[in-house]
């Protein structure tokens, strides 16, 4: 296929006075049978599986792709005509990878709650001890939830990582106070006196346990370089659920245990929980 000479694309008249030859002999200019116009077209062609493909790509600021989205798609359906049967409007790029992600997360929560809910049941061997210090879990999500919206942060995939993560340290400073009460009881005291005598000792374990998981994920939470819009979600996340897990459990948790009560354990479990105590205490160092 032959290309015209530079001399004939100067304009839209140089090209609309190119001759053609008719049937009859004659010499006719392209412009008497043809409307030459000069307009501004696509740089670049694509096409994906034969077809014309046109990609428009927008970056979402100040609020989460899932809501931008849903809103840019009522929209487009309400506003934007498309000719039938020609053309078709699909979503990718972050949408479809969190679509993808969400499948997978719907999964992996539940799978994840009943992980450590048989890991609290197979420790004390008691259900009702196991969800007490479950509630940690509903307590660390409210925290969660505040911290992101006191901070301006939506709902993503990665504070979706963060909830997973911050329900296994939610239970720690709870299973610091439920394994003292158990103790304490196992030595015979009352449910009262062994509810109060565990949130006073152990005030200061249960928010040392905080401490280092919230310091920990603070250079992460105040981050603004590479990769911070993926780090402050899943660290926000993080510490404010476990700033008020702690609150929670140190206000709450004693106010369950009184409320429901506690079985005295038994012997078995005395002897058991006495063993344990001096096998820690041999493994002490002098």
């Amino acid at each position: 296929m032959a290309r015209l000479s530079d001399s004939y694309r100067q304009s839209a008249e140089s090209i609309g006075s190119i001759l053609l030859l008719t049937p009859a002999g004659h010499r006719i200019p392209l412009s008497s049978v043809a409307s030459v116009e000069e307009v501004e077209g696509p740089s670049t062609i694509t096409r994906e599986w034969g077809q014309r493909r046109i990609t428009v790509q927008v970056n979402v600021r100040g609020r989460d792709v899932g809501s931008f989205v849903a809103e840019a798609q009522r929209r487009i359906a309400a506003e934007v005509r498309l000719p039938p049967g020609r053309y078709h409007i699909e979503w990718g790029g972050t949408l479809e990878n969190m679509q993808r992600a969400r499948t997978r997360l719907m999964i992996v929560v539940p799978i994840v709650l009943l992980l450590i809910f048989a890991l609290l049941y197979l420790t004390y061997n008691r259900l009702l001890d196991a969800l007490r210090v479950f509630t940690g879990v509903p307590f660390a999500a409210v925290g969660g939830i505040a911290a992101l919206w006191l901070r301006g942060m939506p709902f993503s995939i990665s504070a979706a990582v963060g909830f997973i993560a911050l329900s296994g340290v939610a239970v720690l400073g709870d299973m610091v106070l439920v394994s003292y009460v158990r103790q304490l009881r196992a030595k015979g005291l009352g449910l009262e006196e062994a509810v109060q005598t565990a949130a006073l000792t152990r005030l200061r374990p249960v928010l040392m346990t905080a401490l280092v998981a919230s310091l920990g994920f603070m250079p992460m939470a105040i981050s603004t370089g590479m990769g911070a819009e993926v780090q402050r979600p899943l660290a926000t996340v993080v510490i404010g659920g476990v700033i008020s897990s702690t609150l929670l459990t140190l206000l709450v948790l004693p106010v369950l245990y009184m409320l429901f009560g506690s079985p005295v354990p038994t012997a078995e479990e005395d002897n058991d929980e006495a063993v344990q105590r001096s096998s820690d205490a041999e493994r002490m160092p002098a």
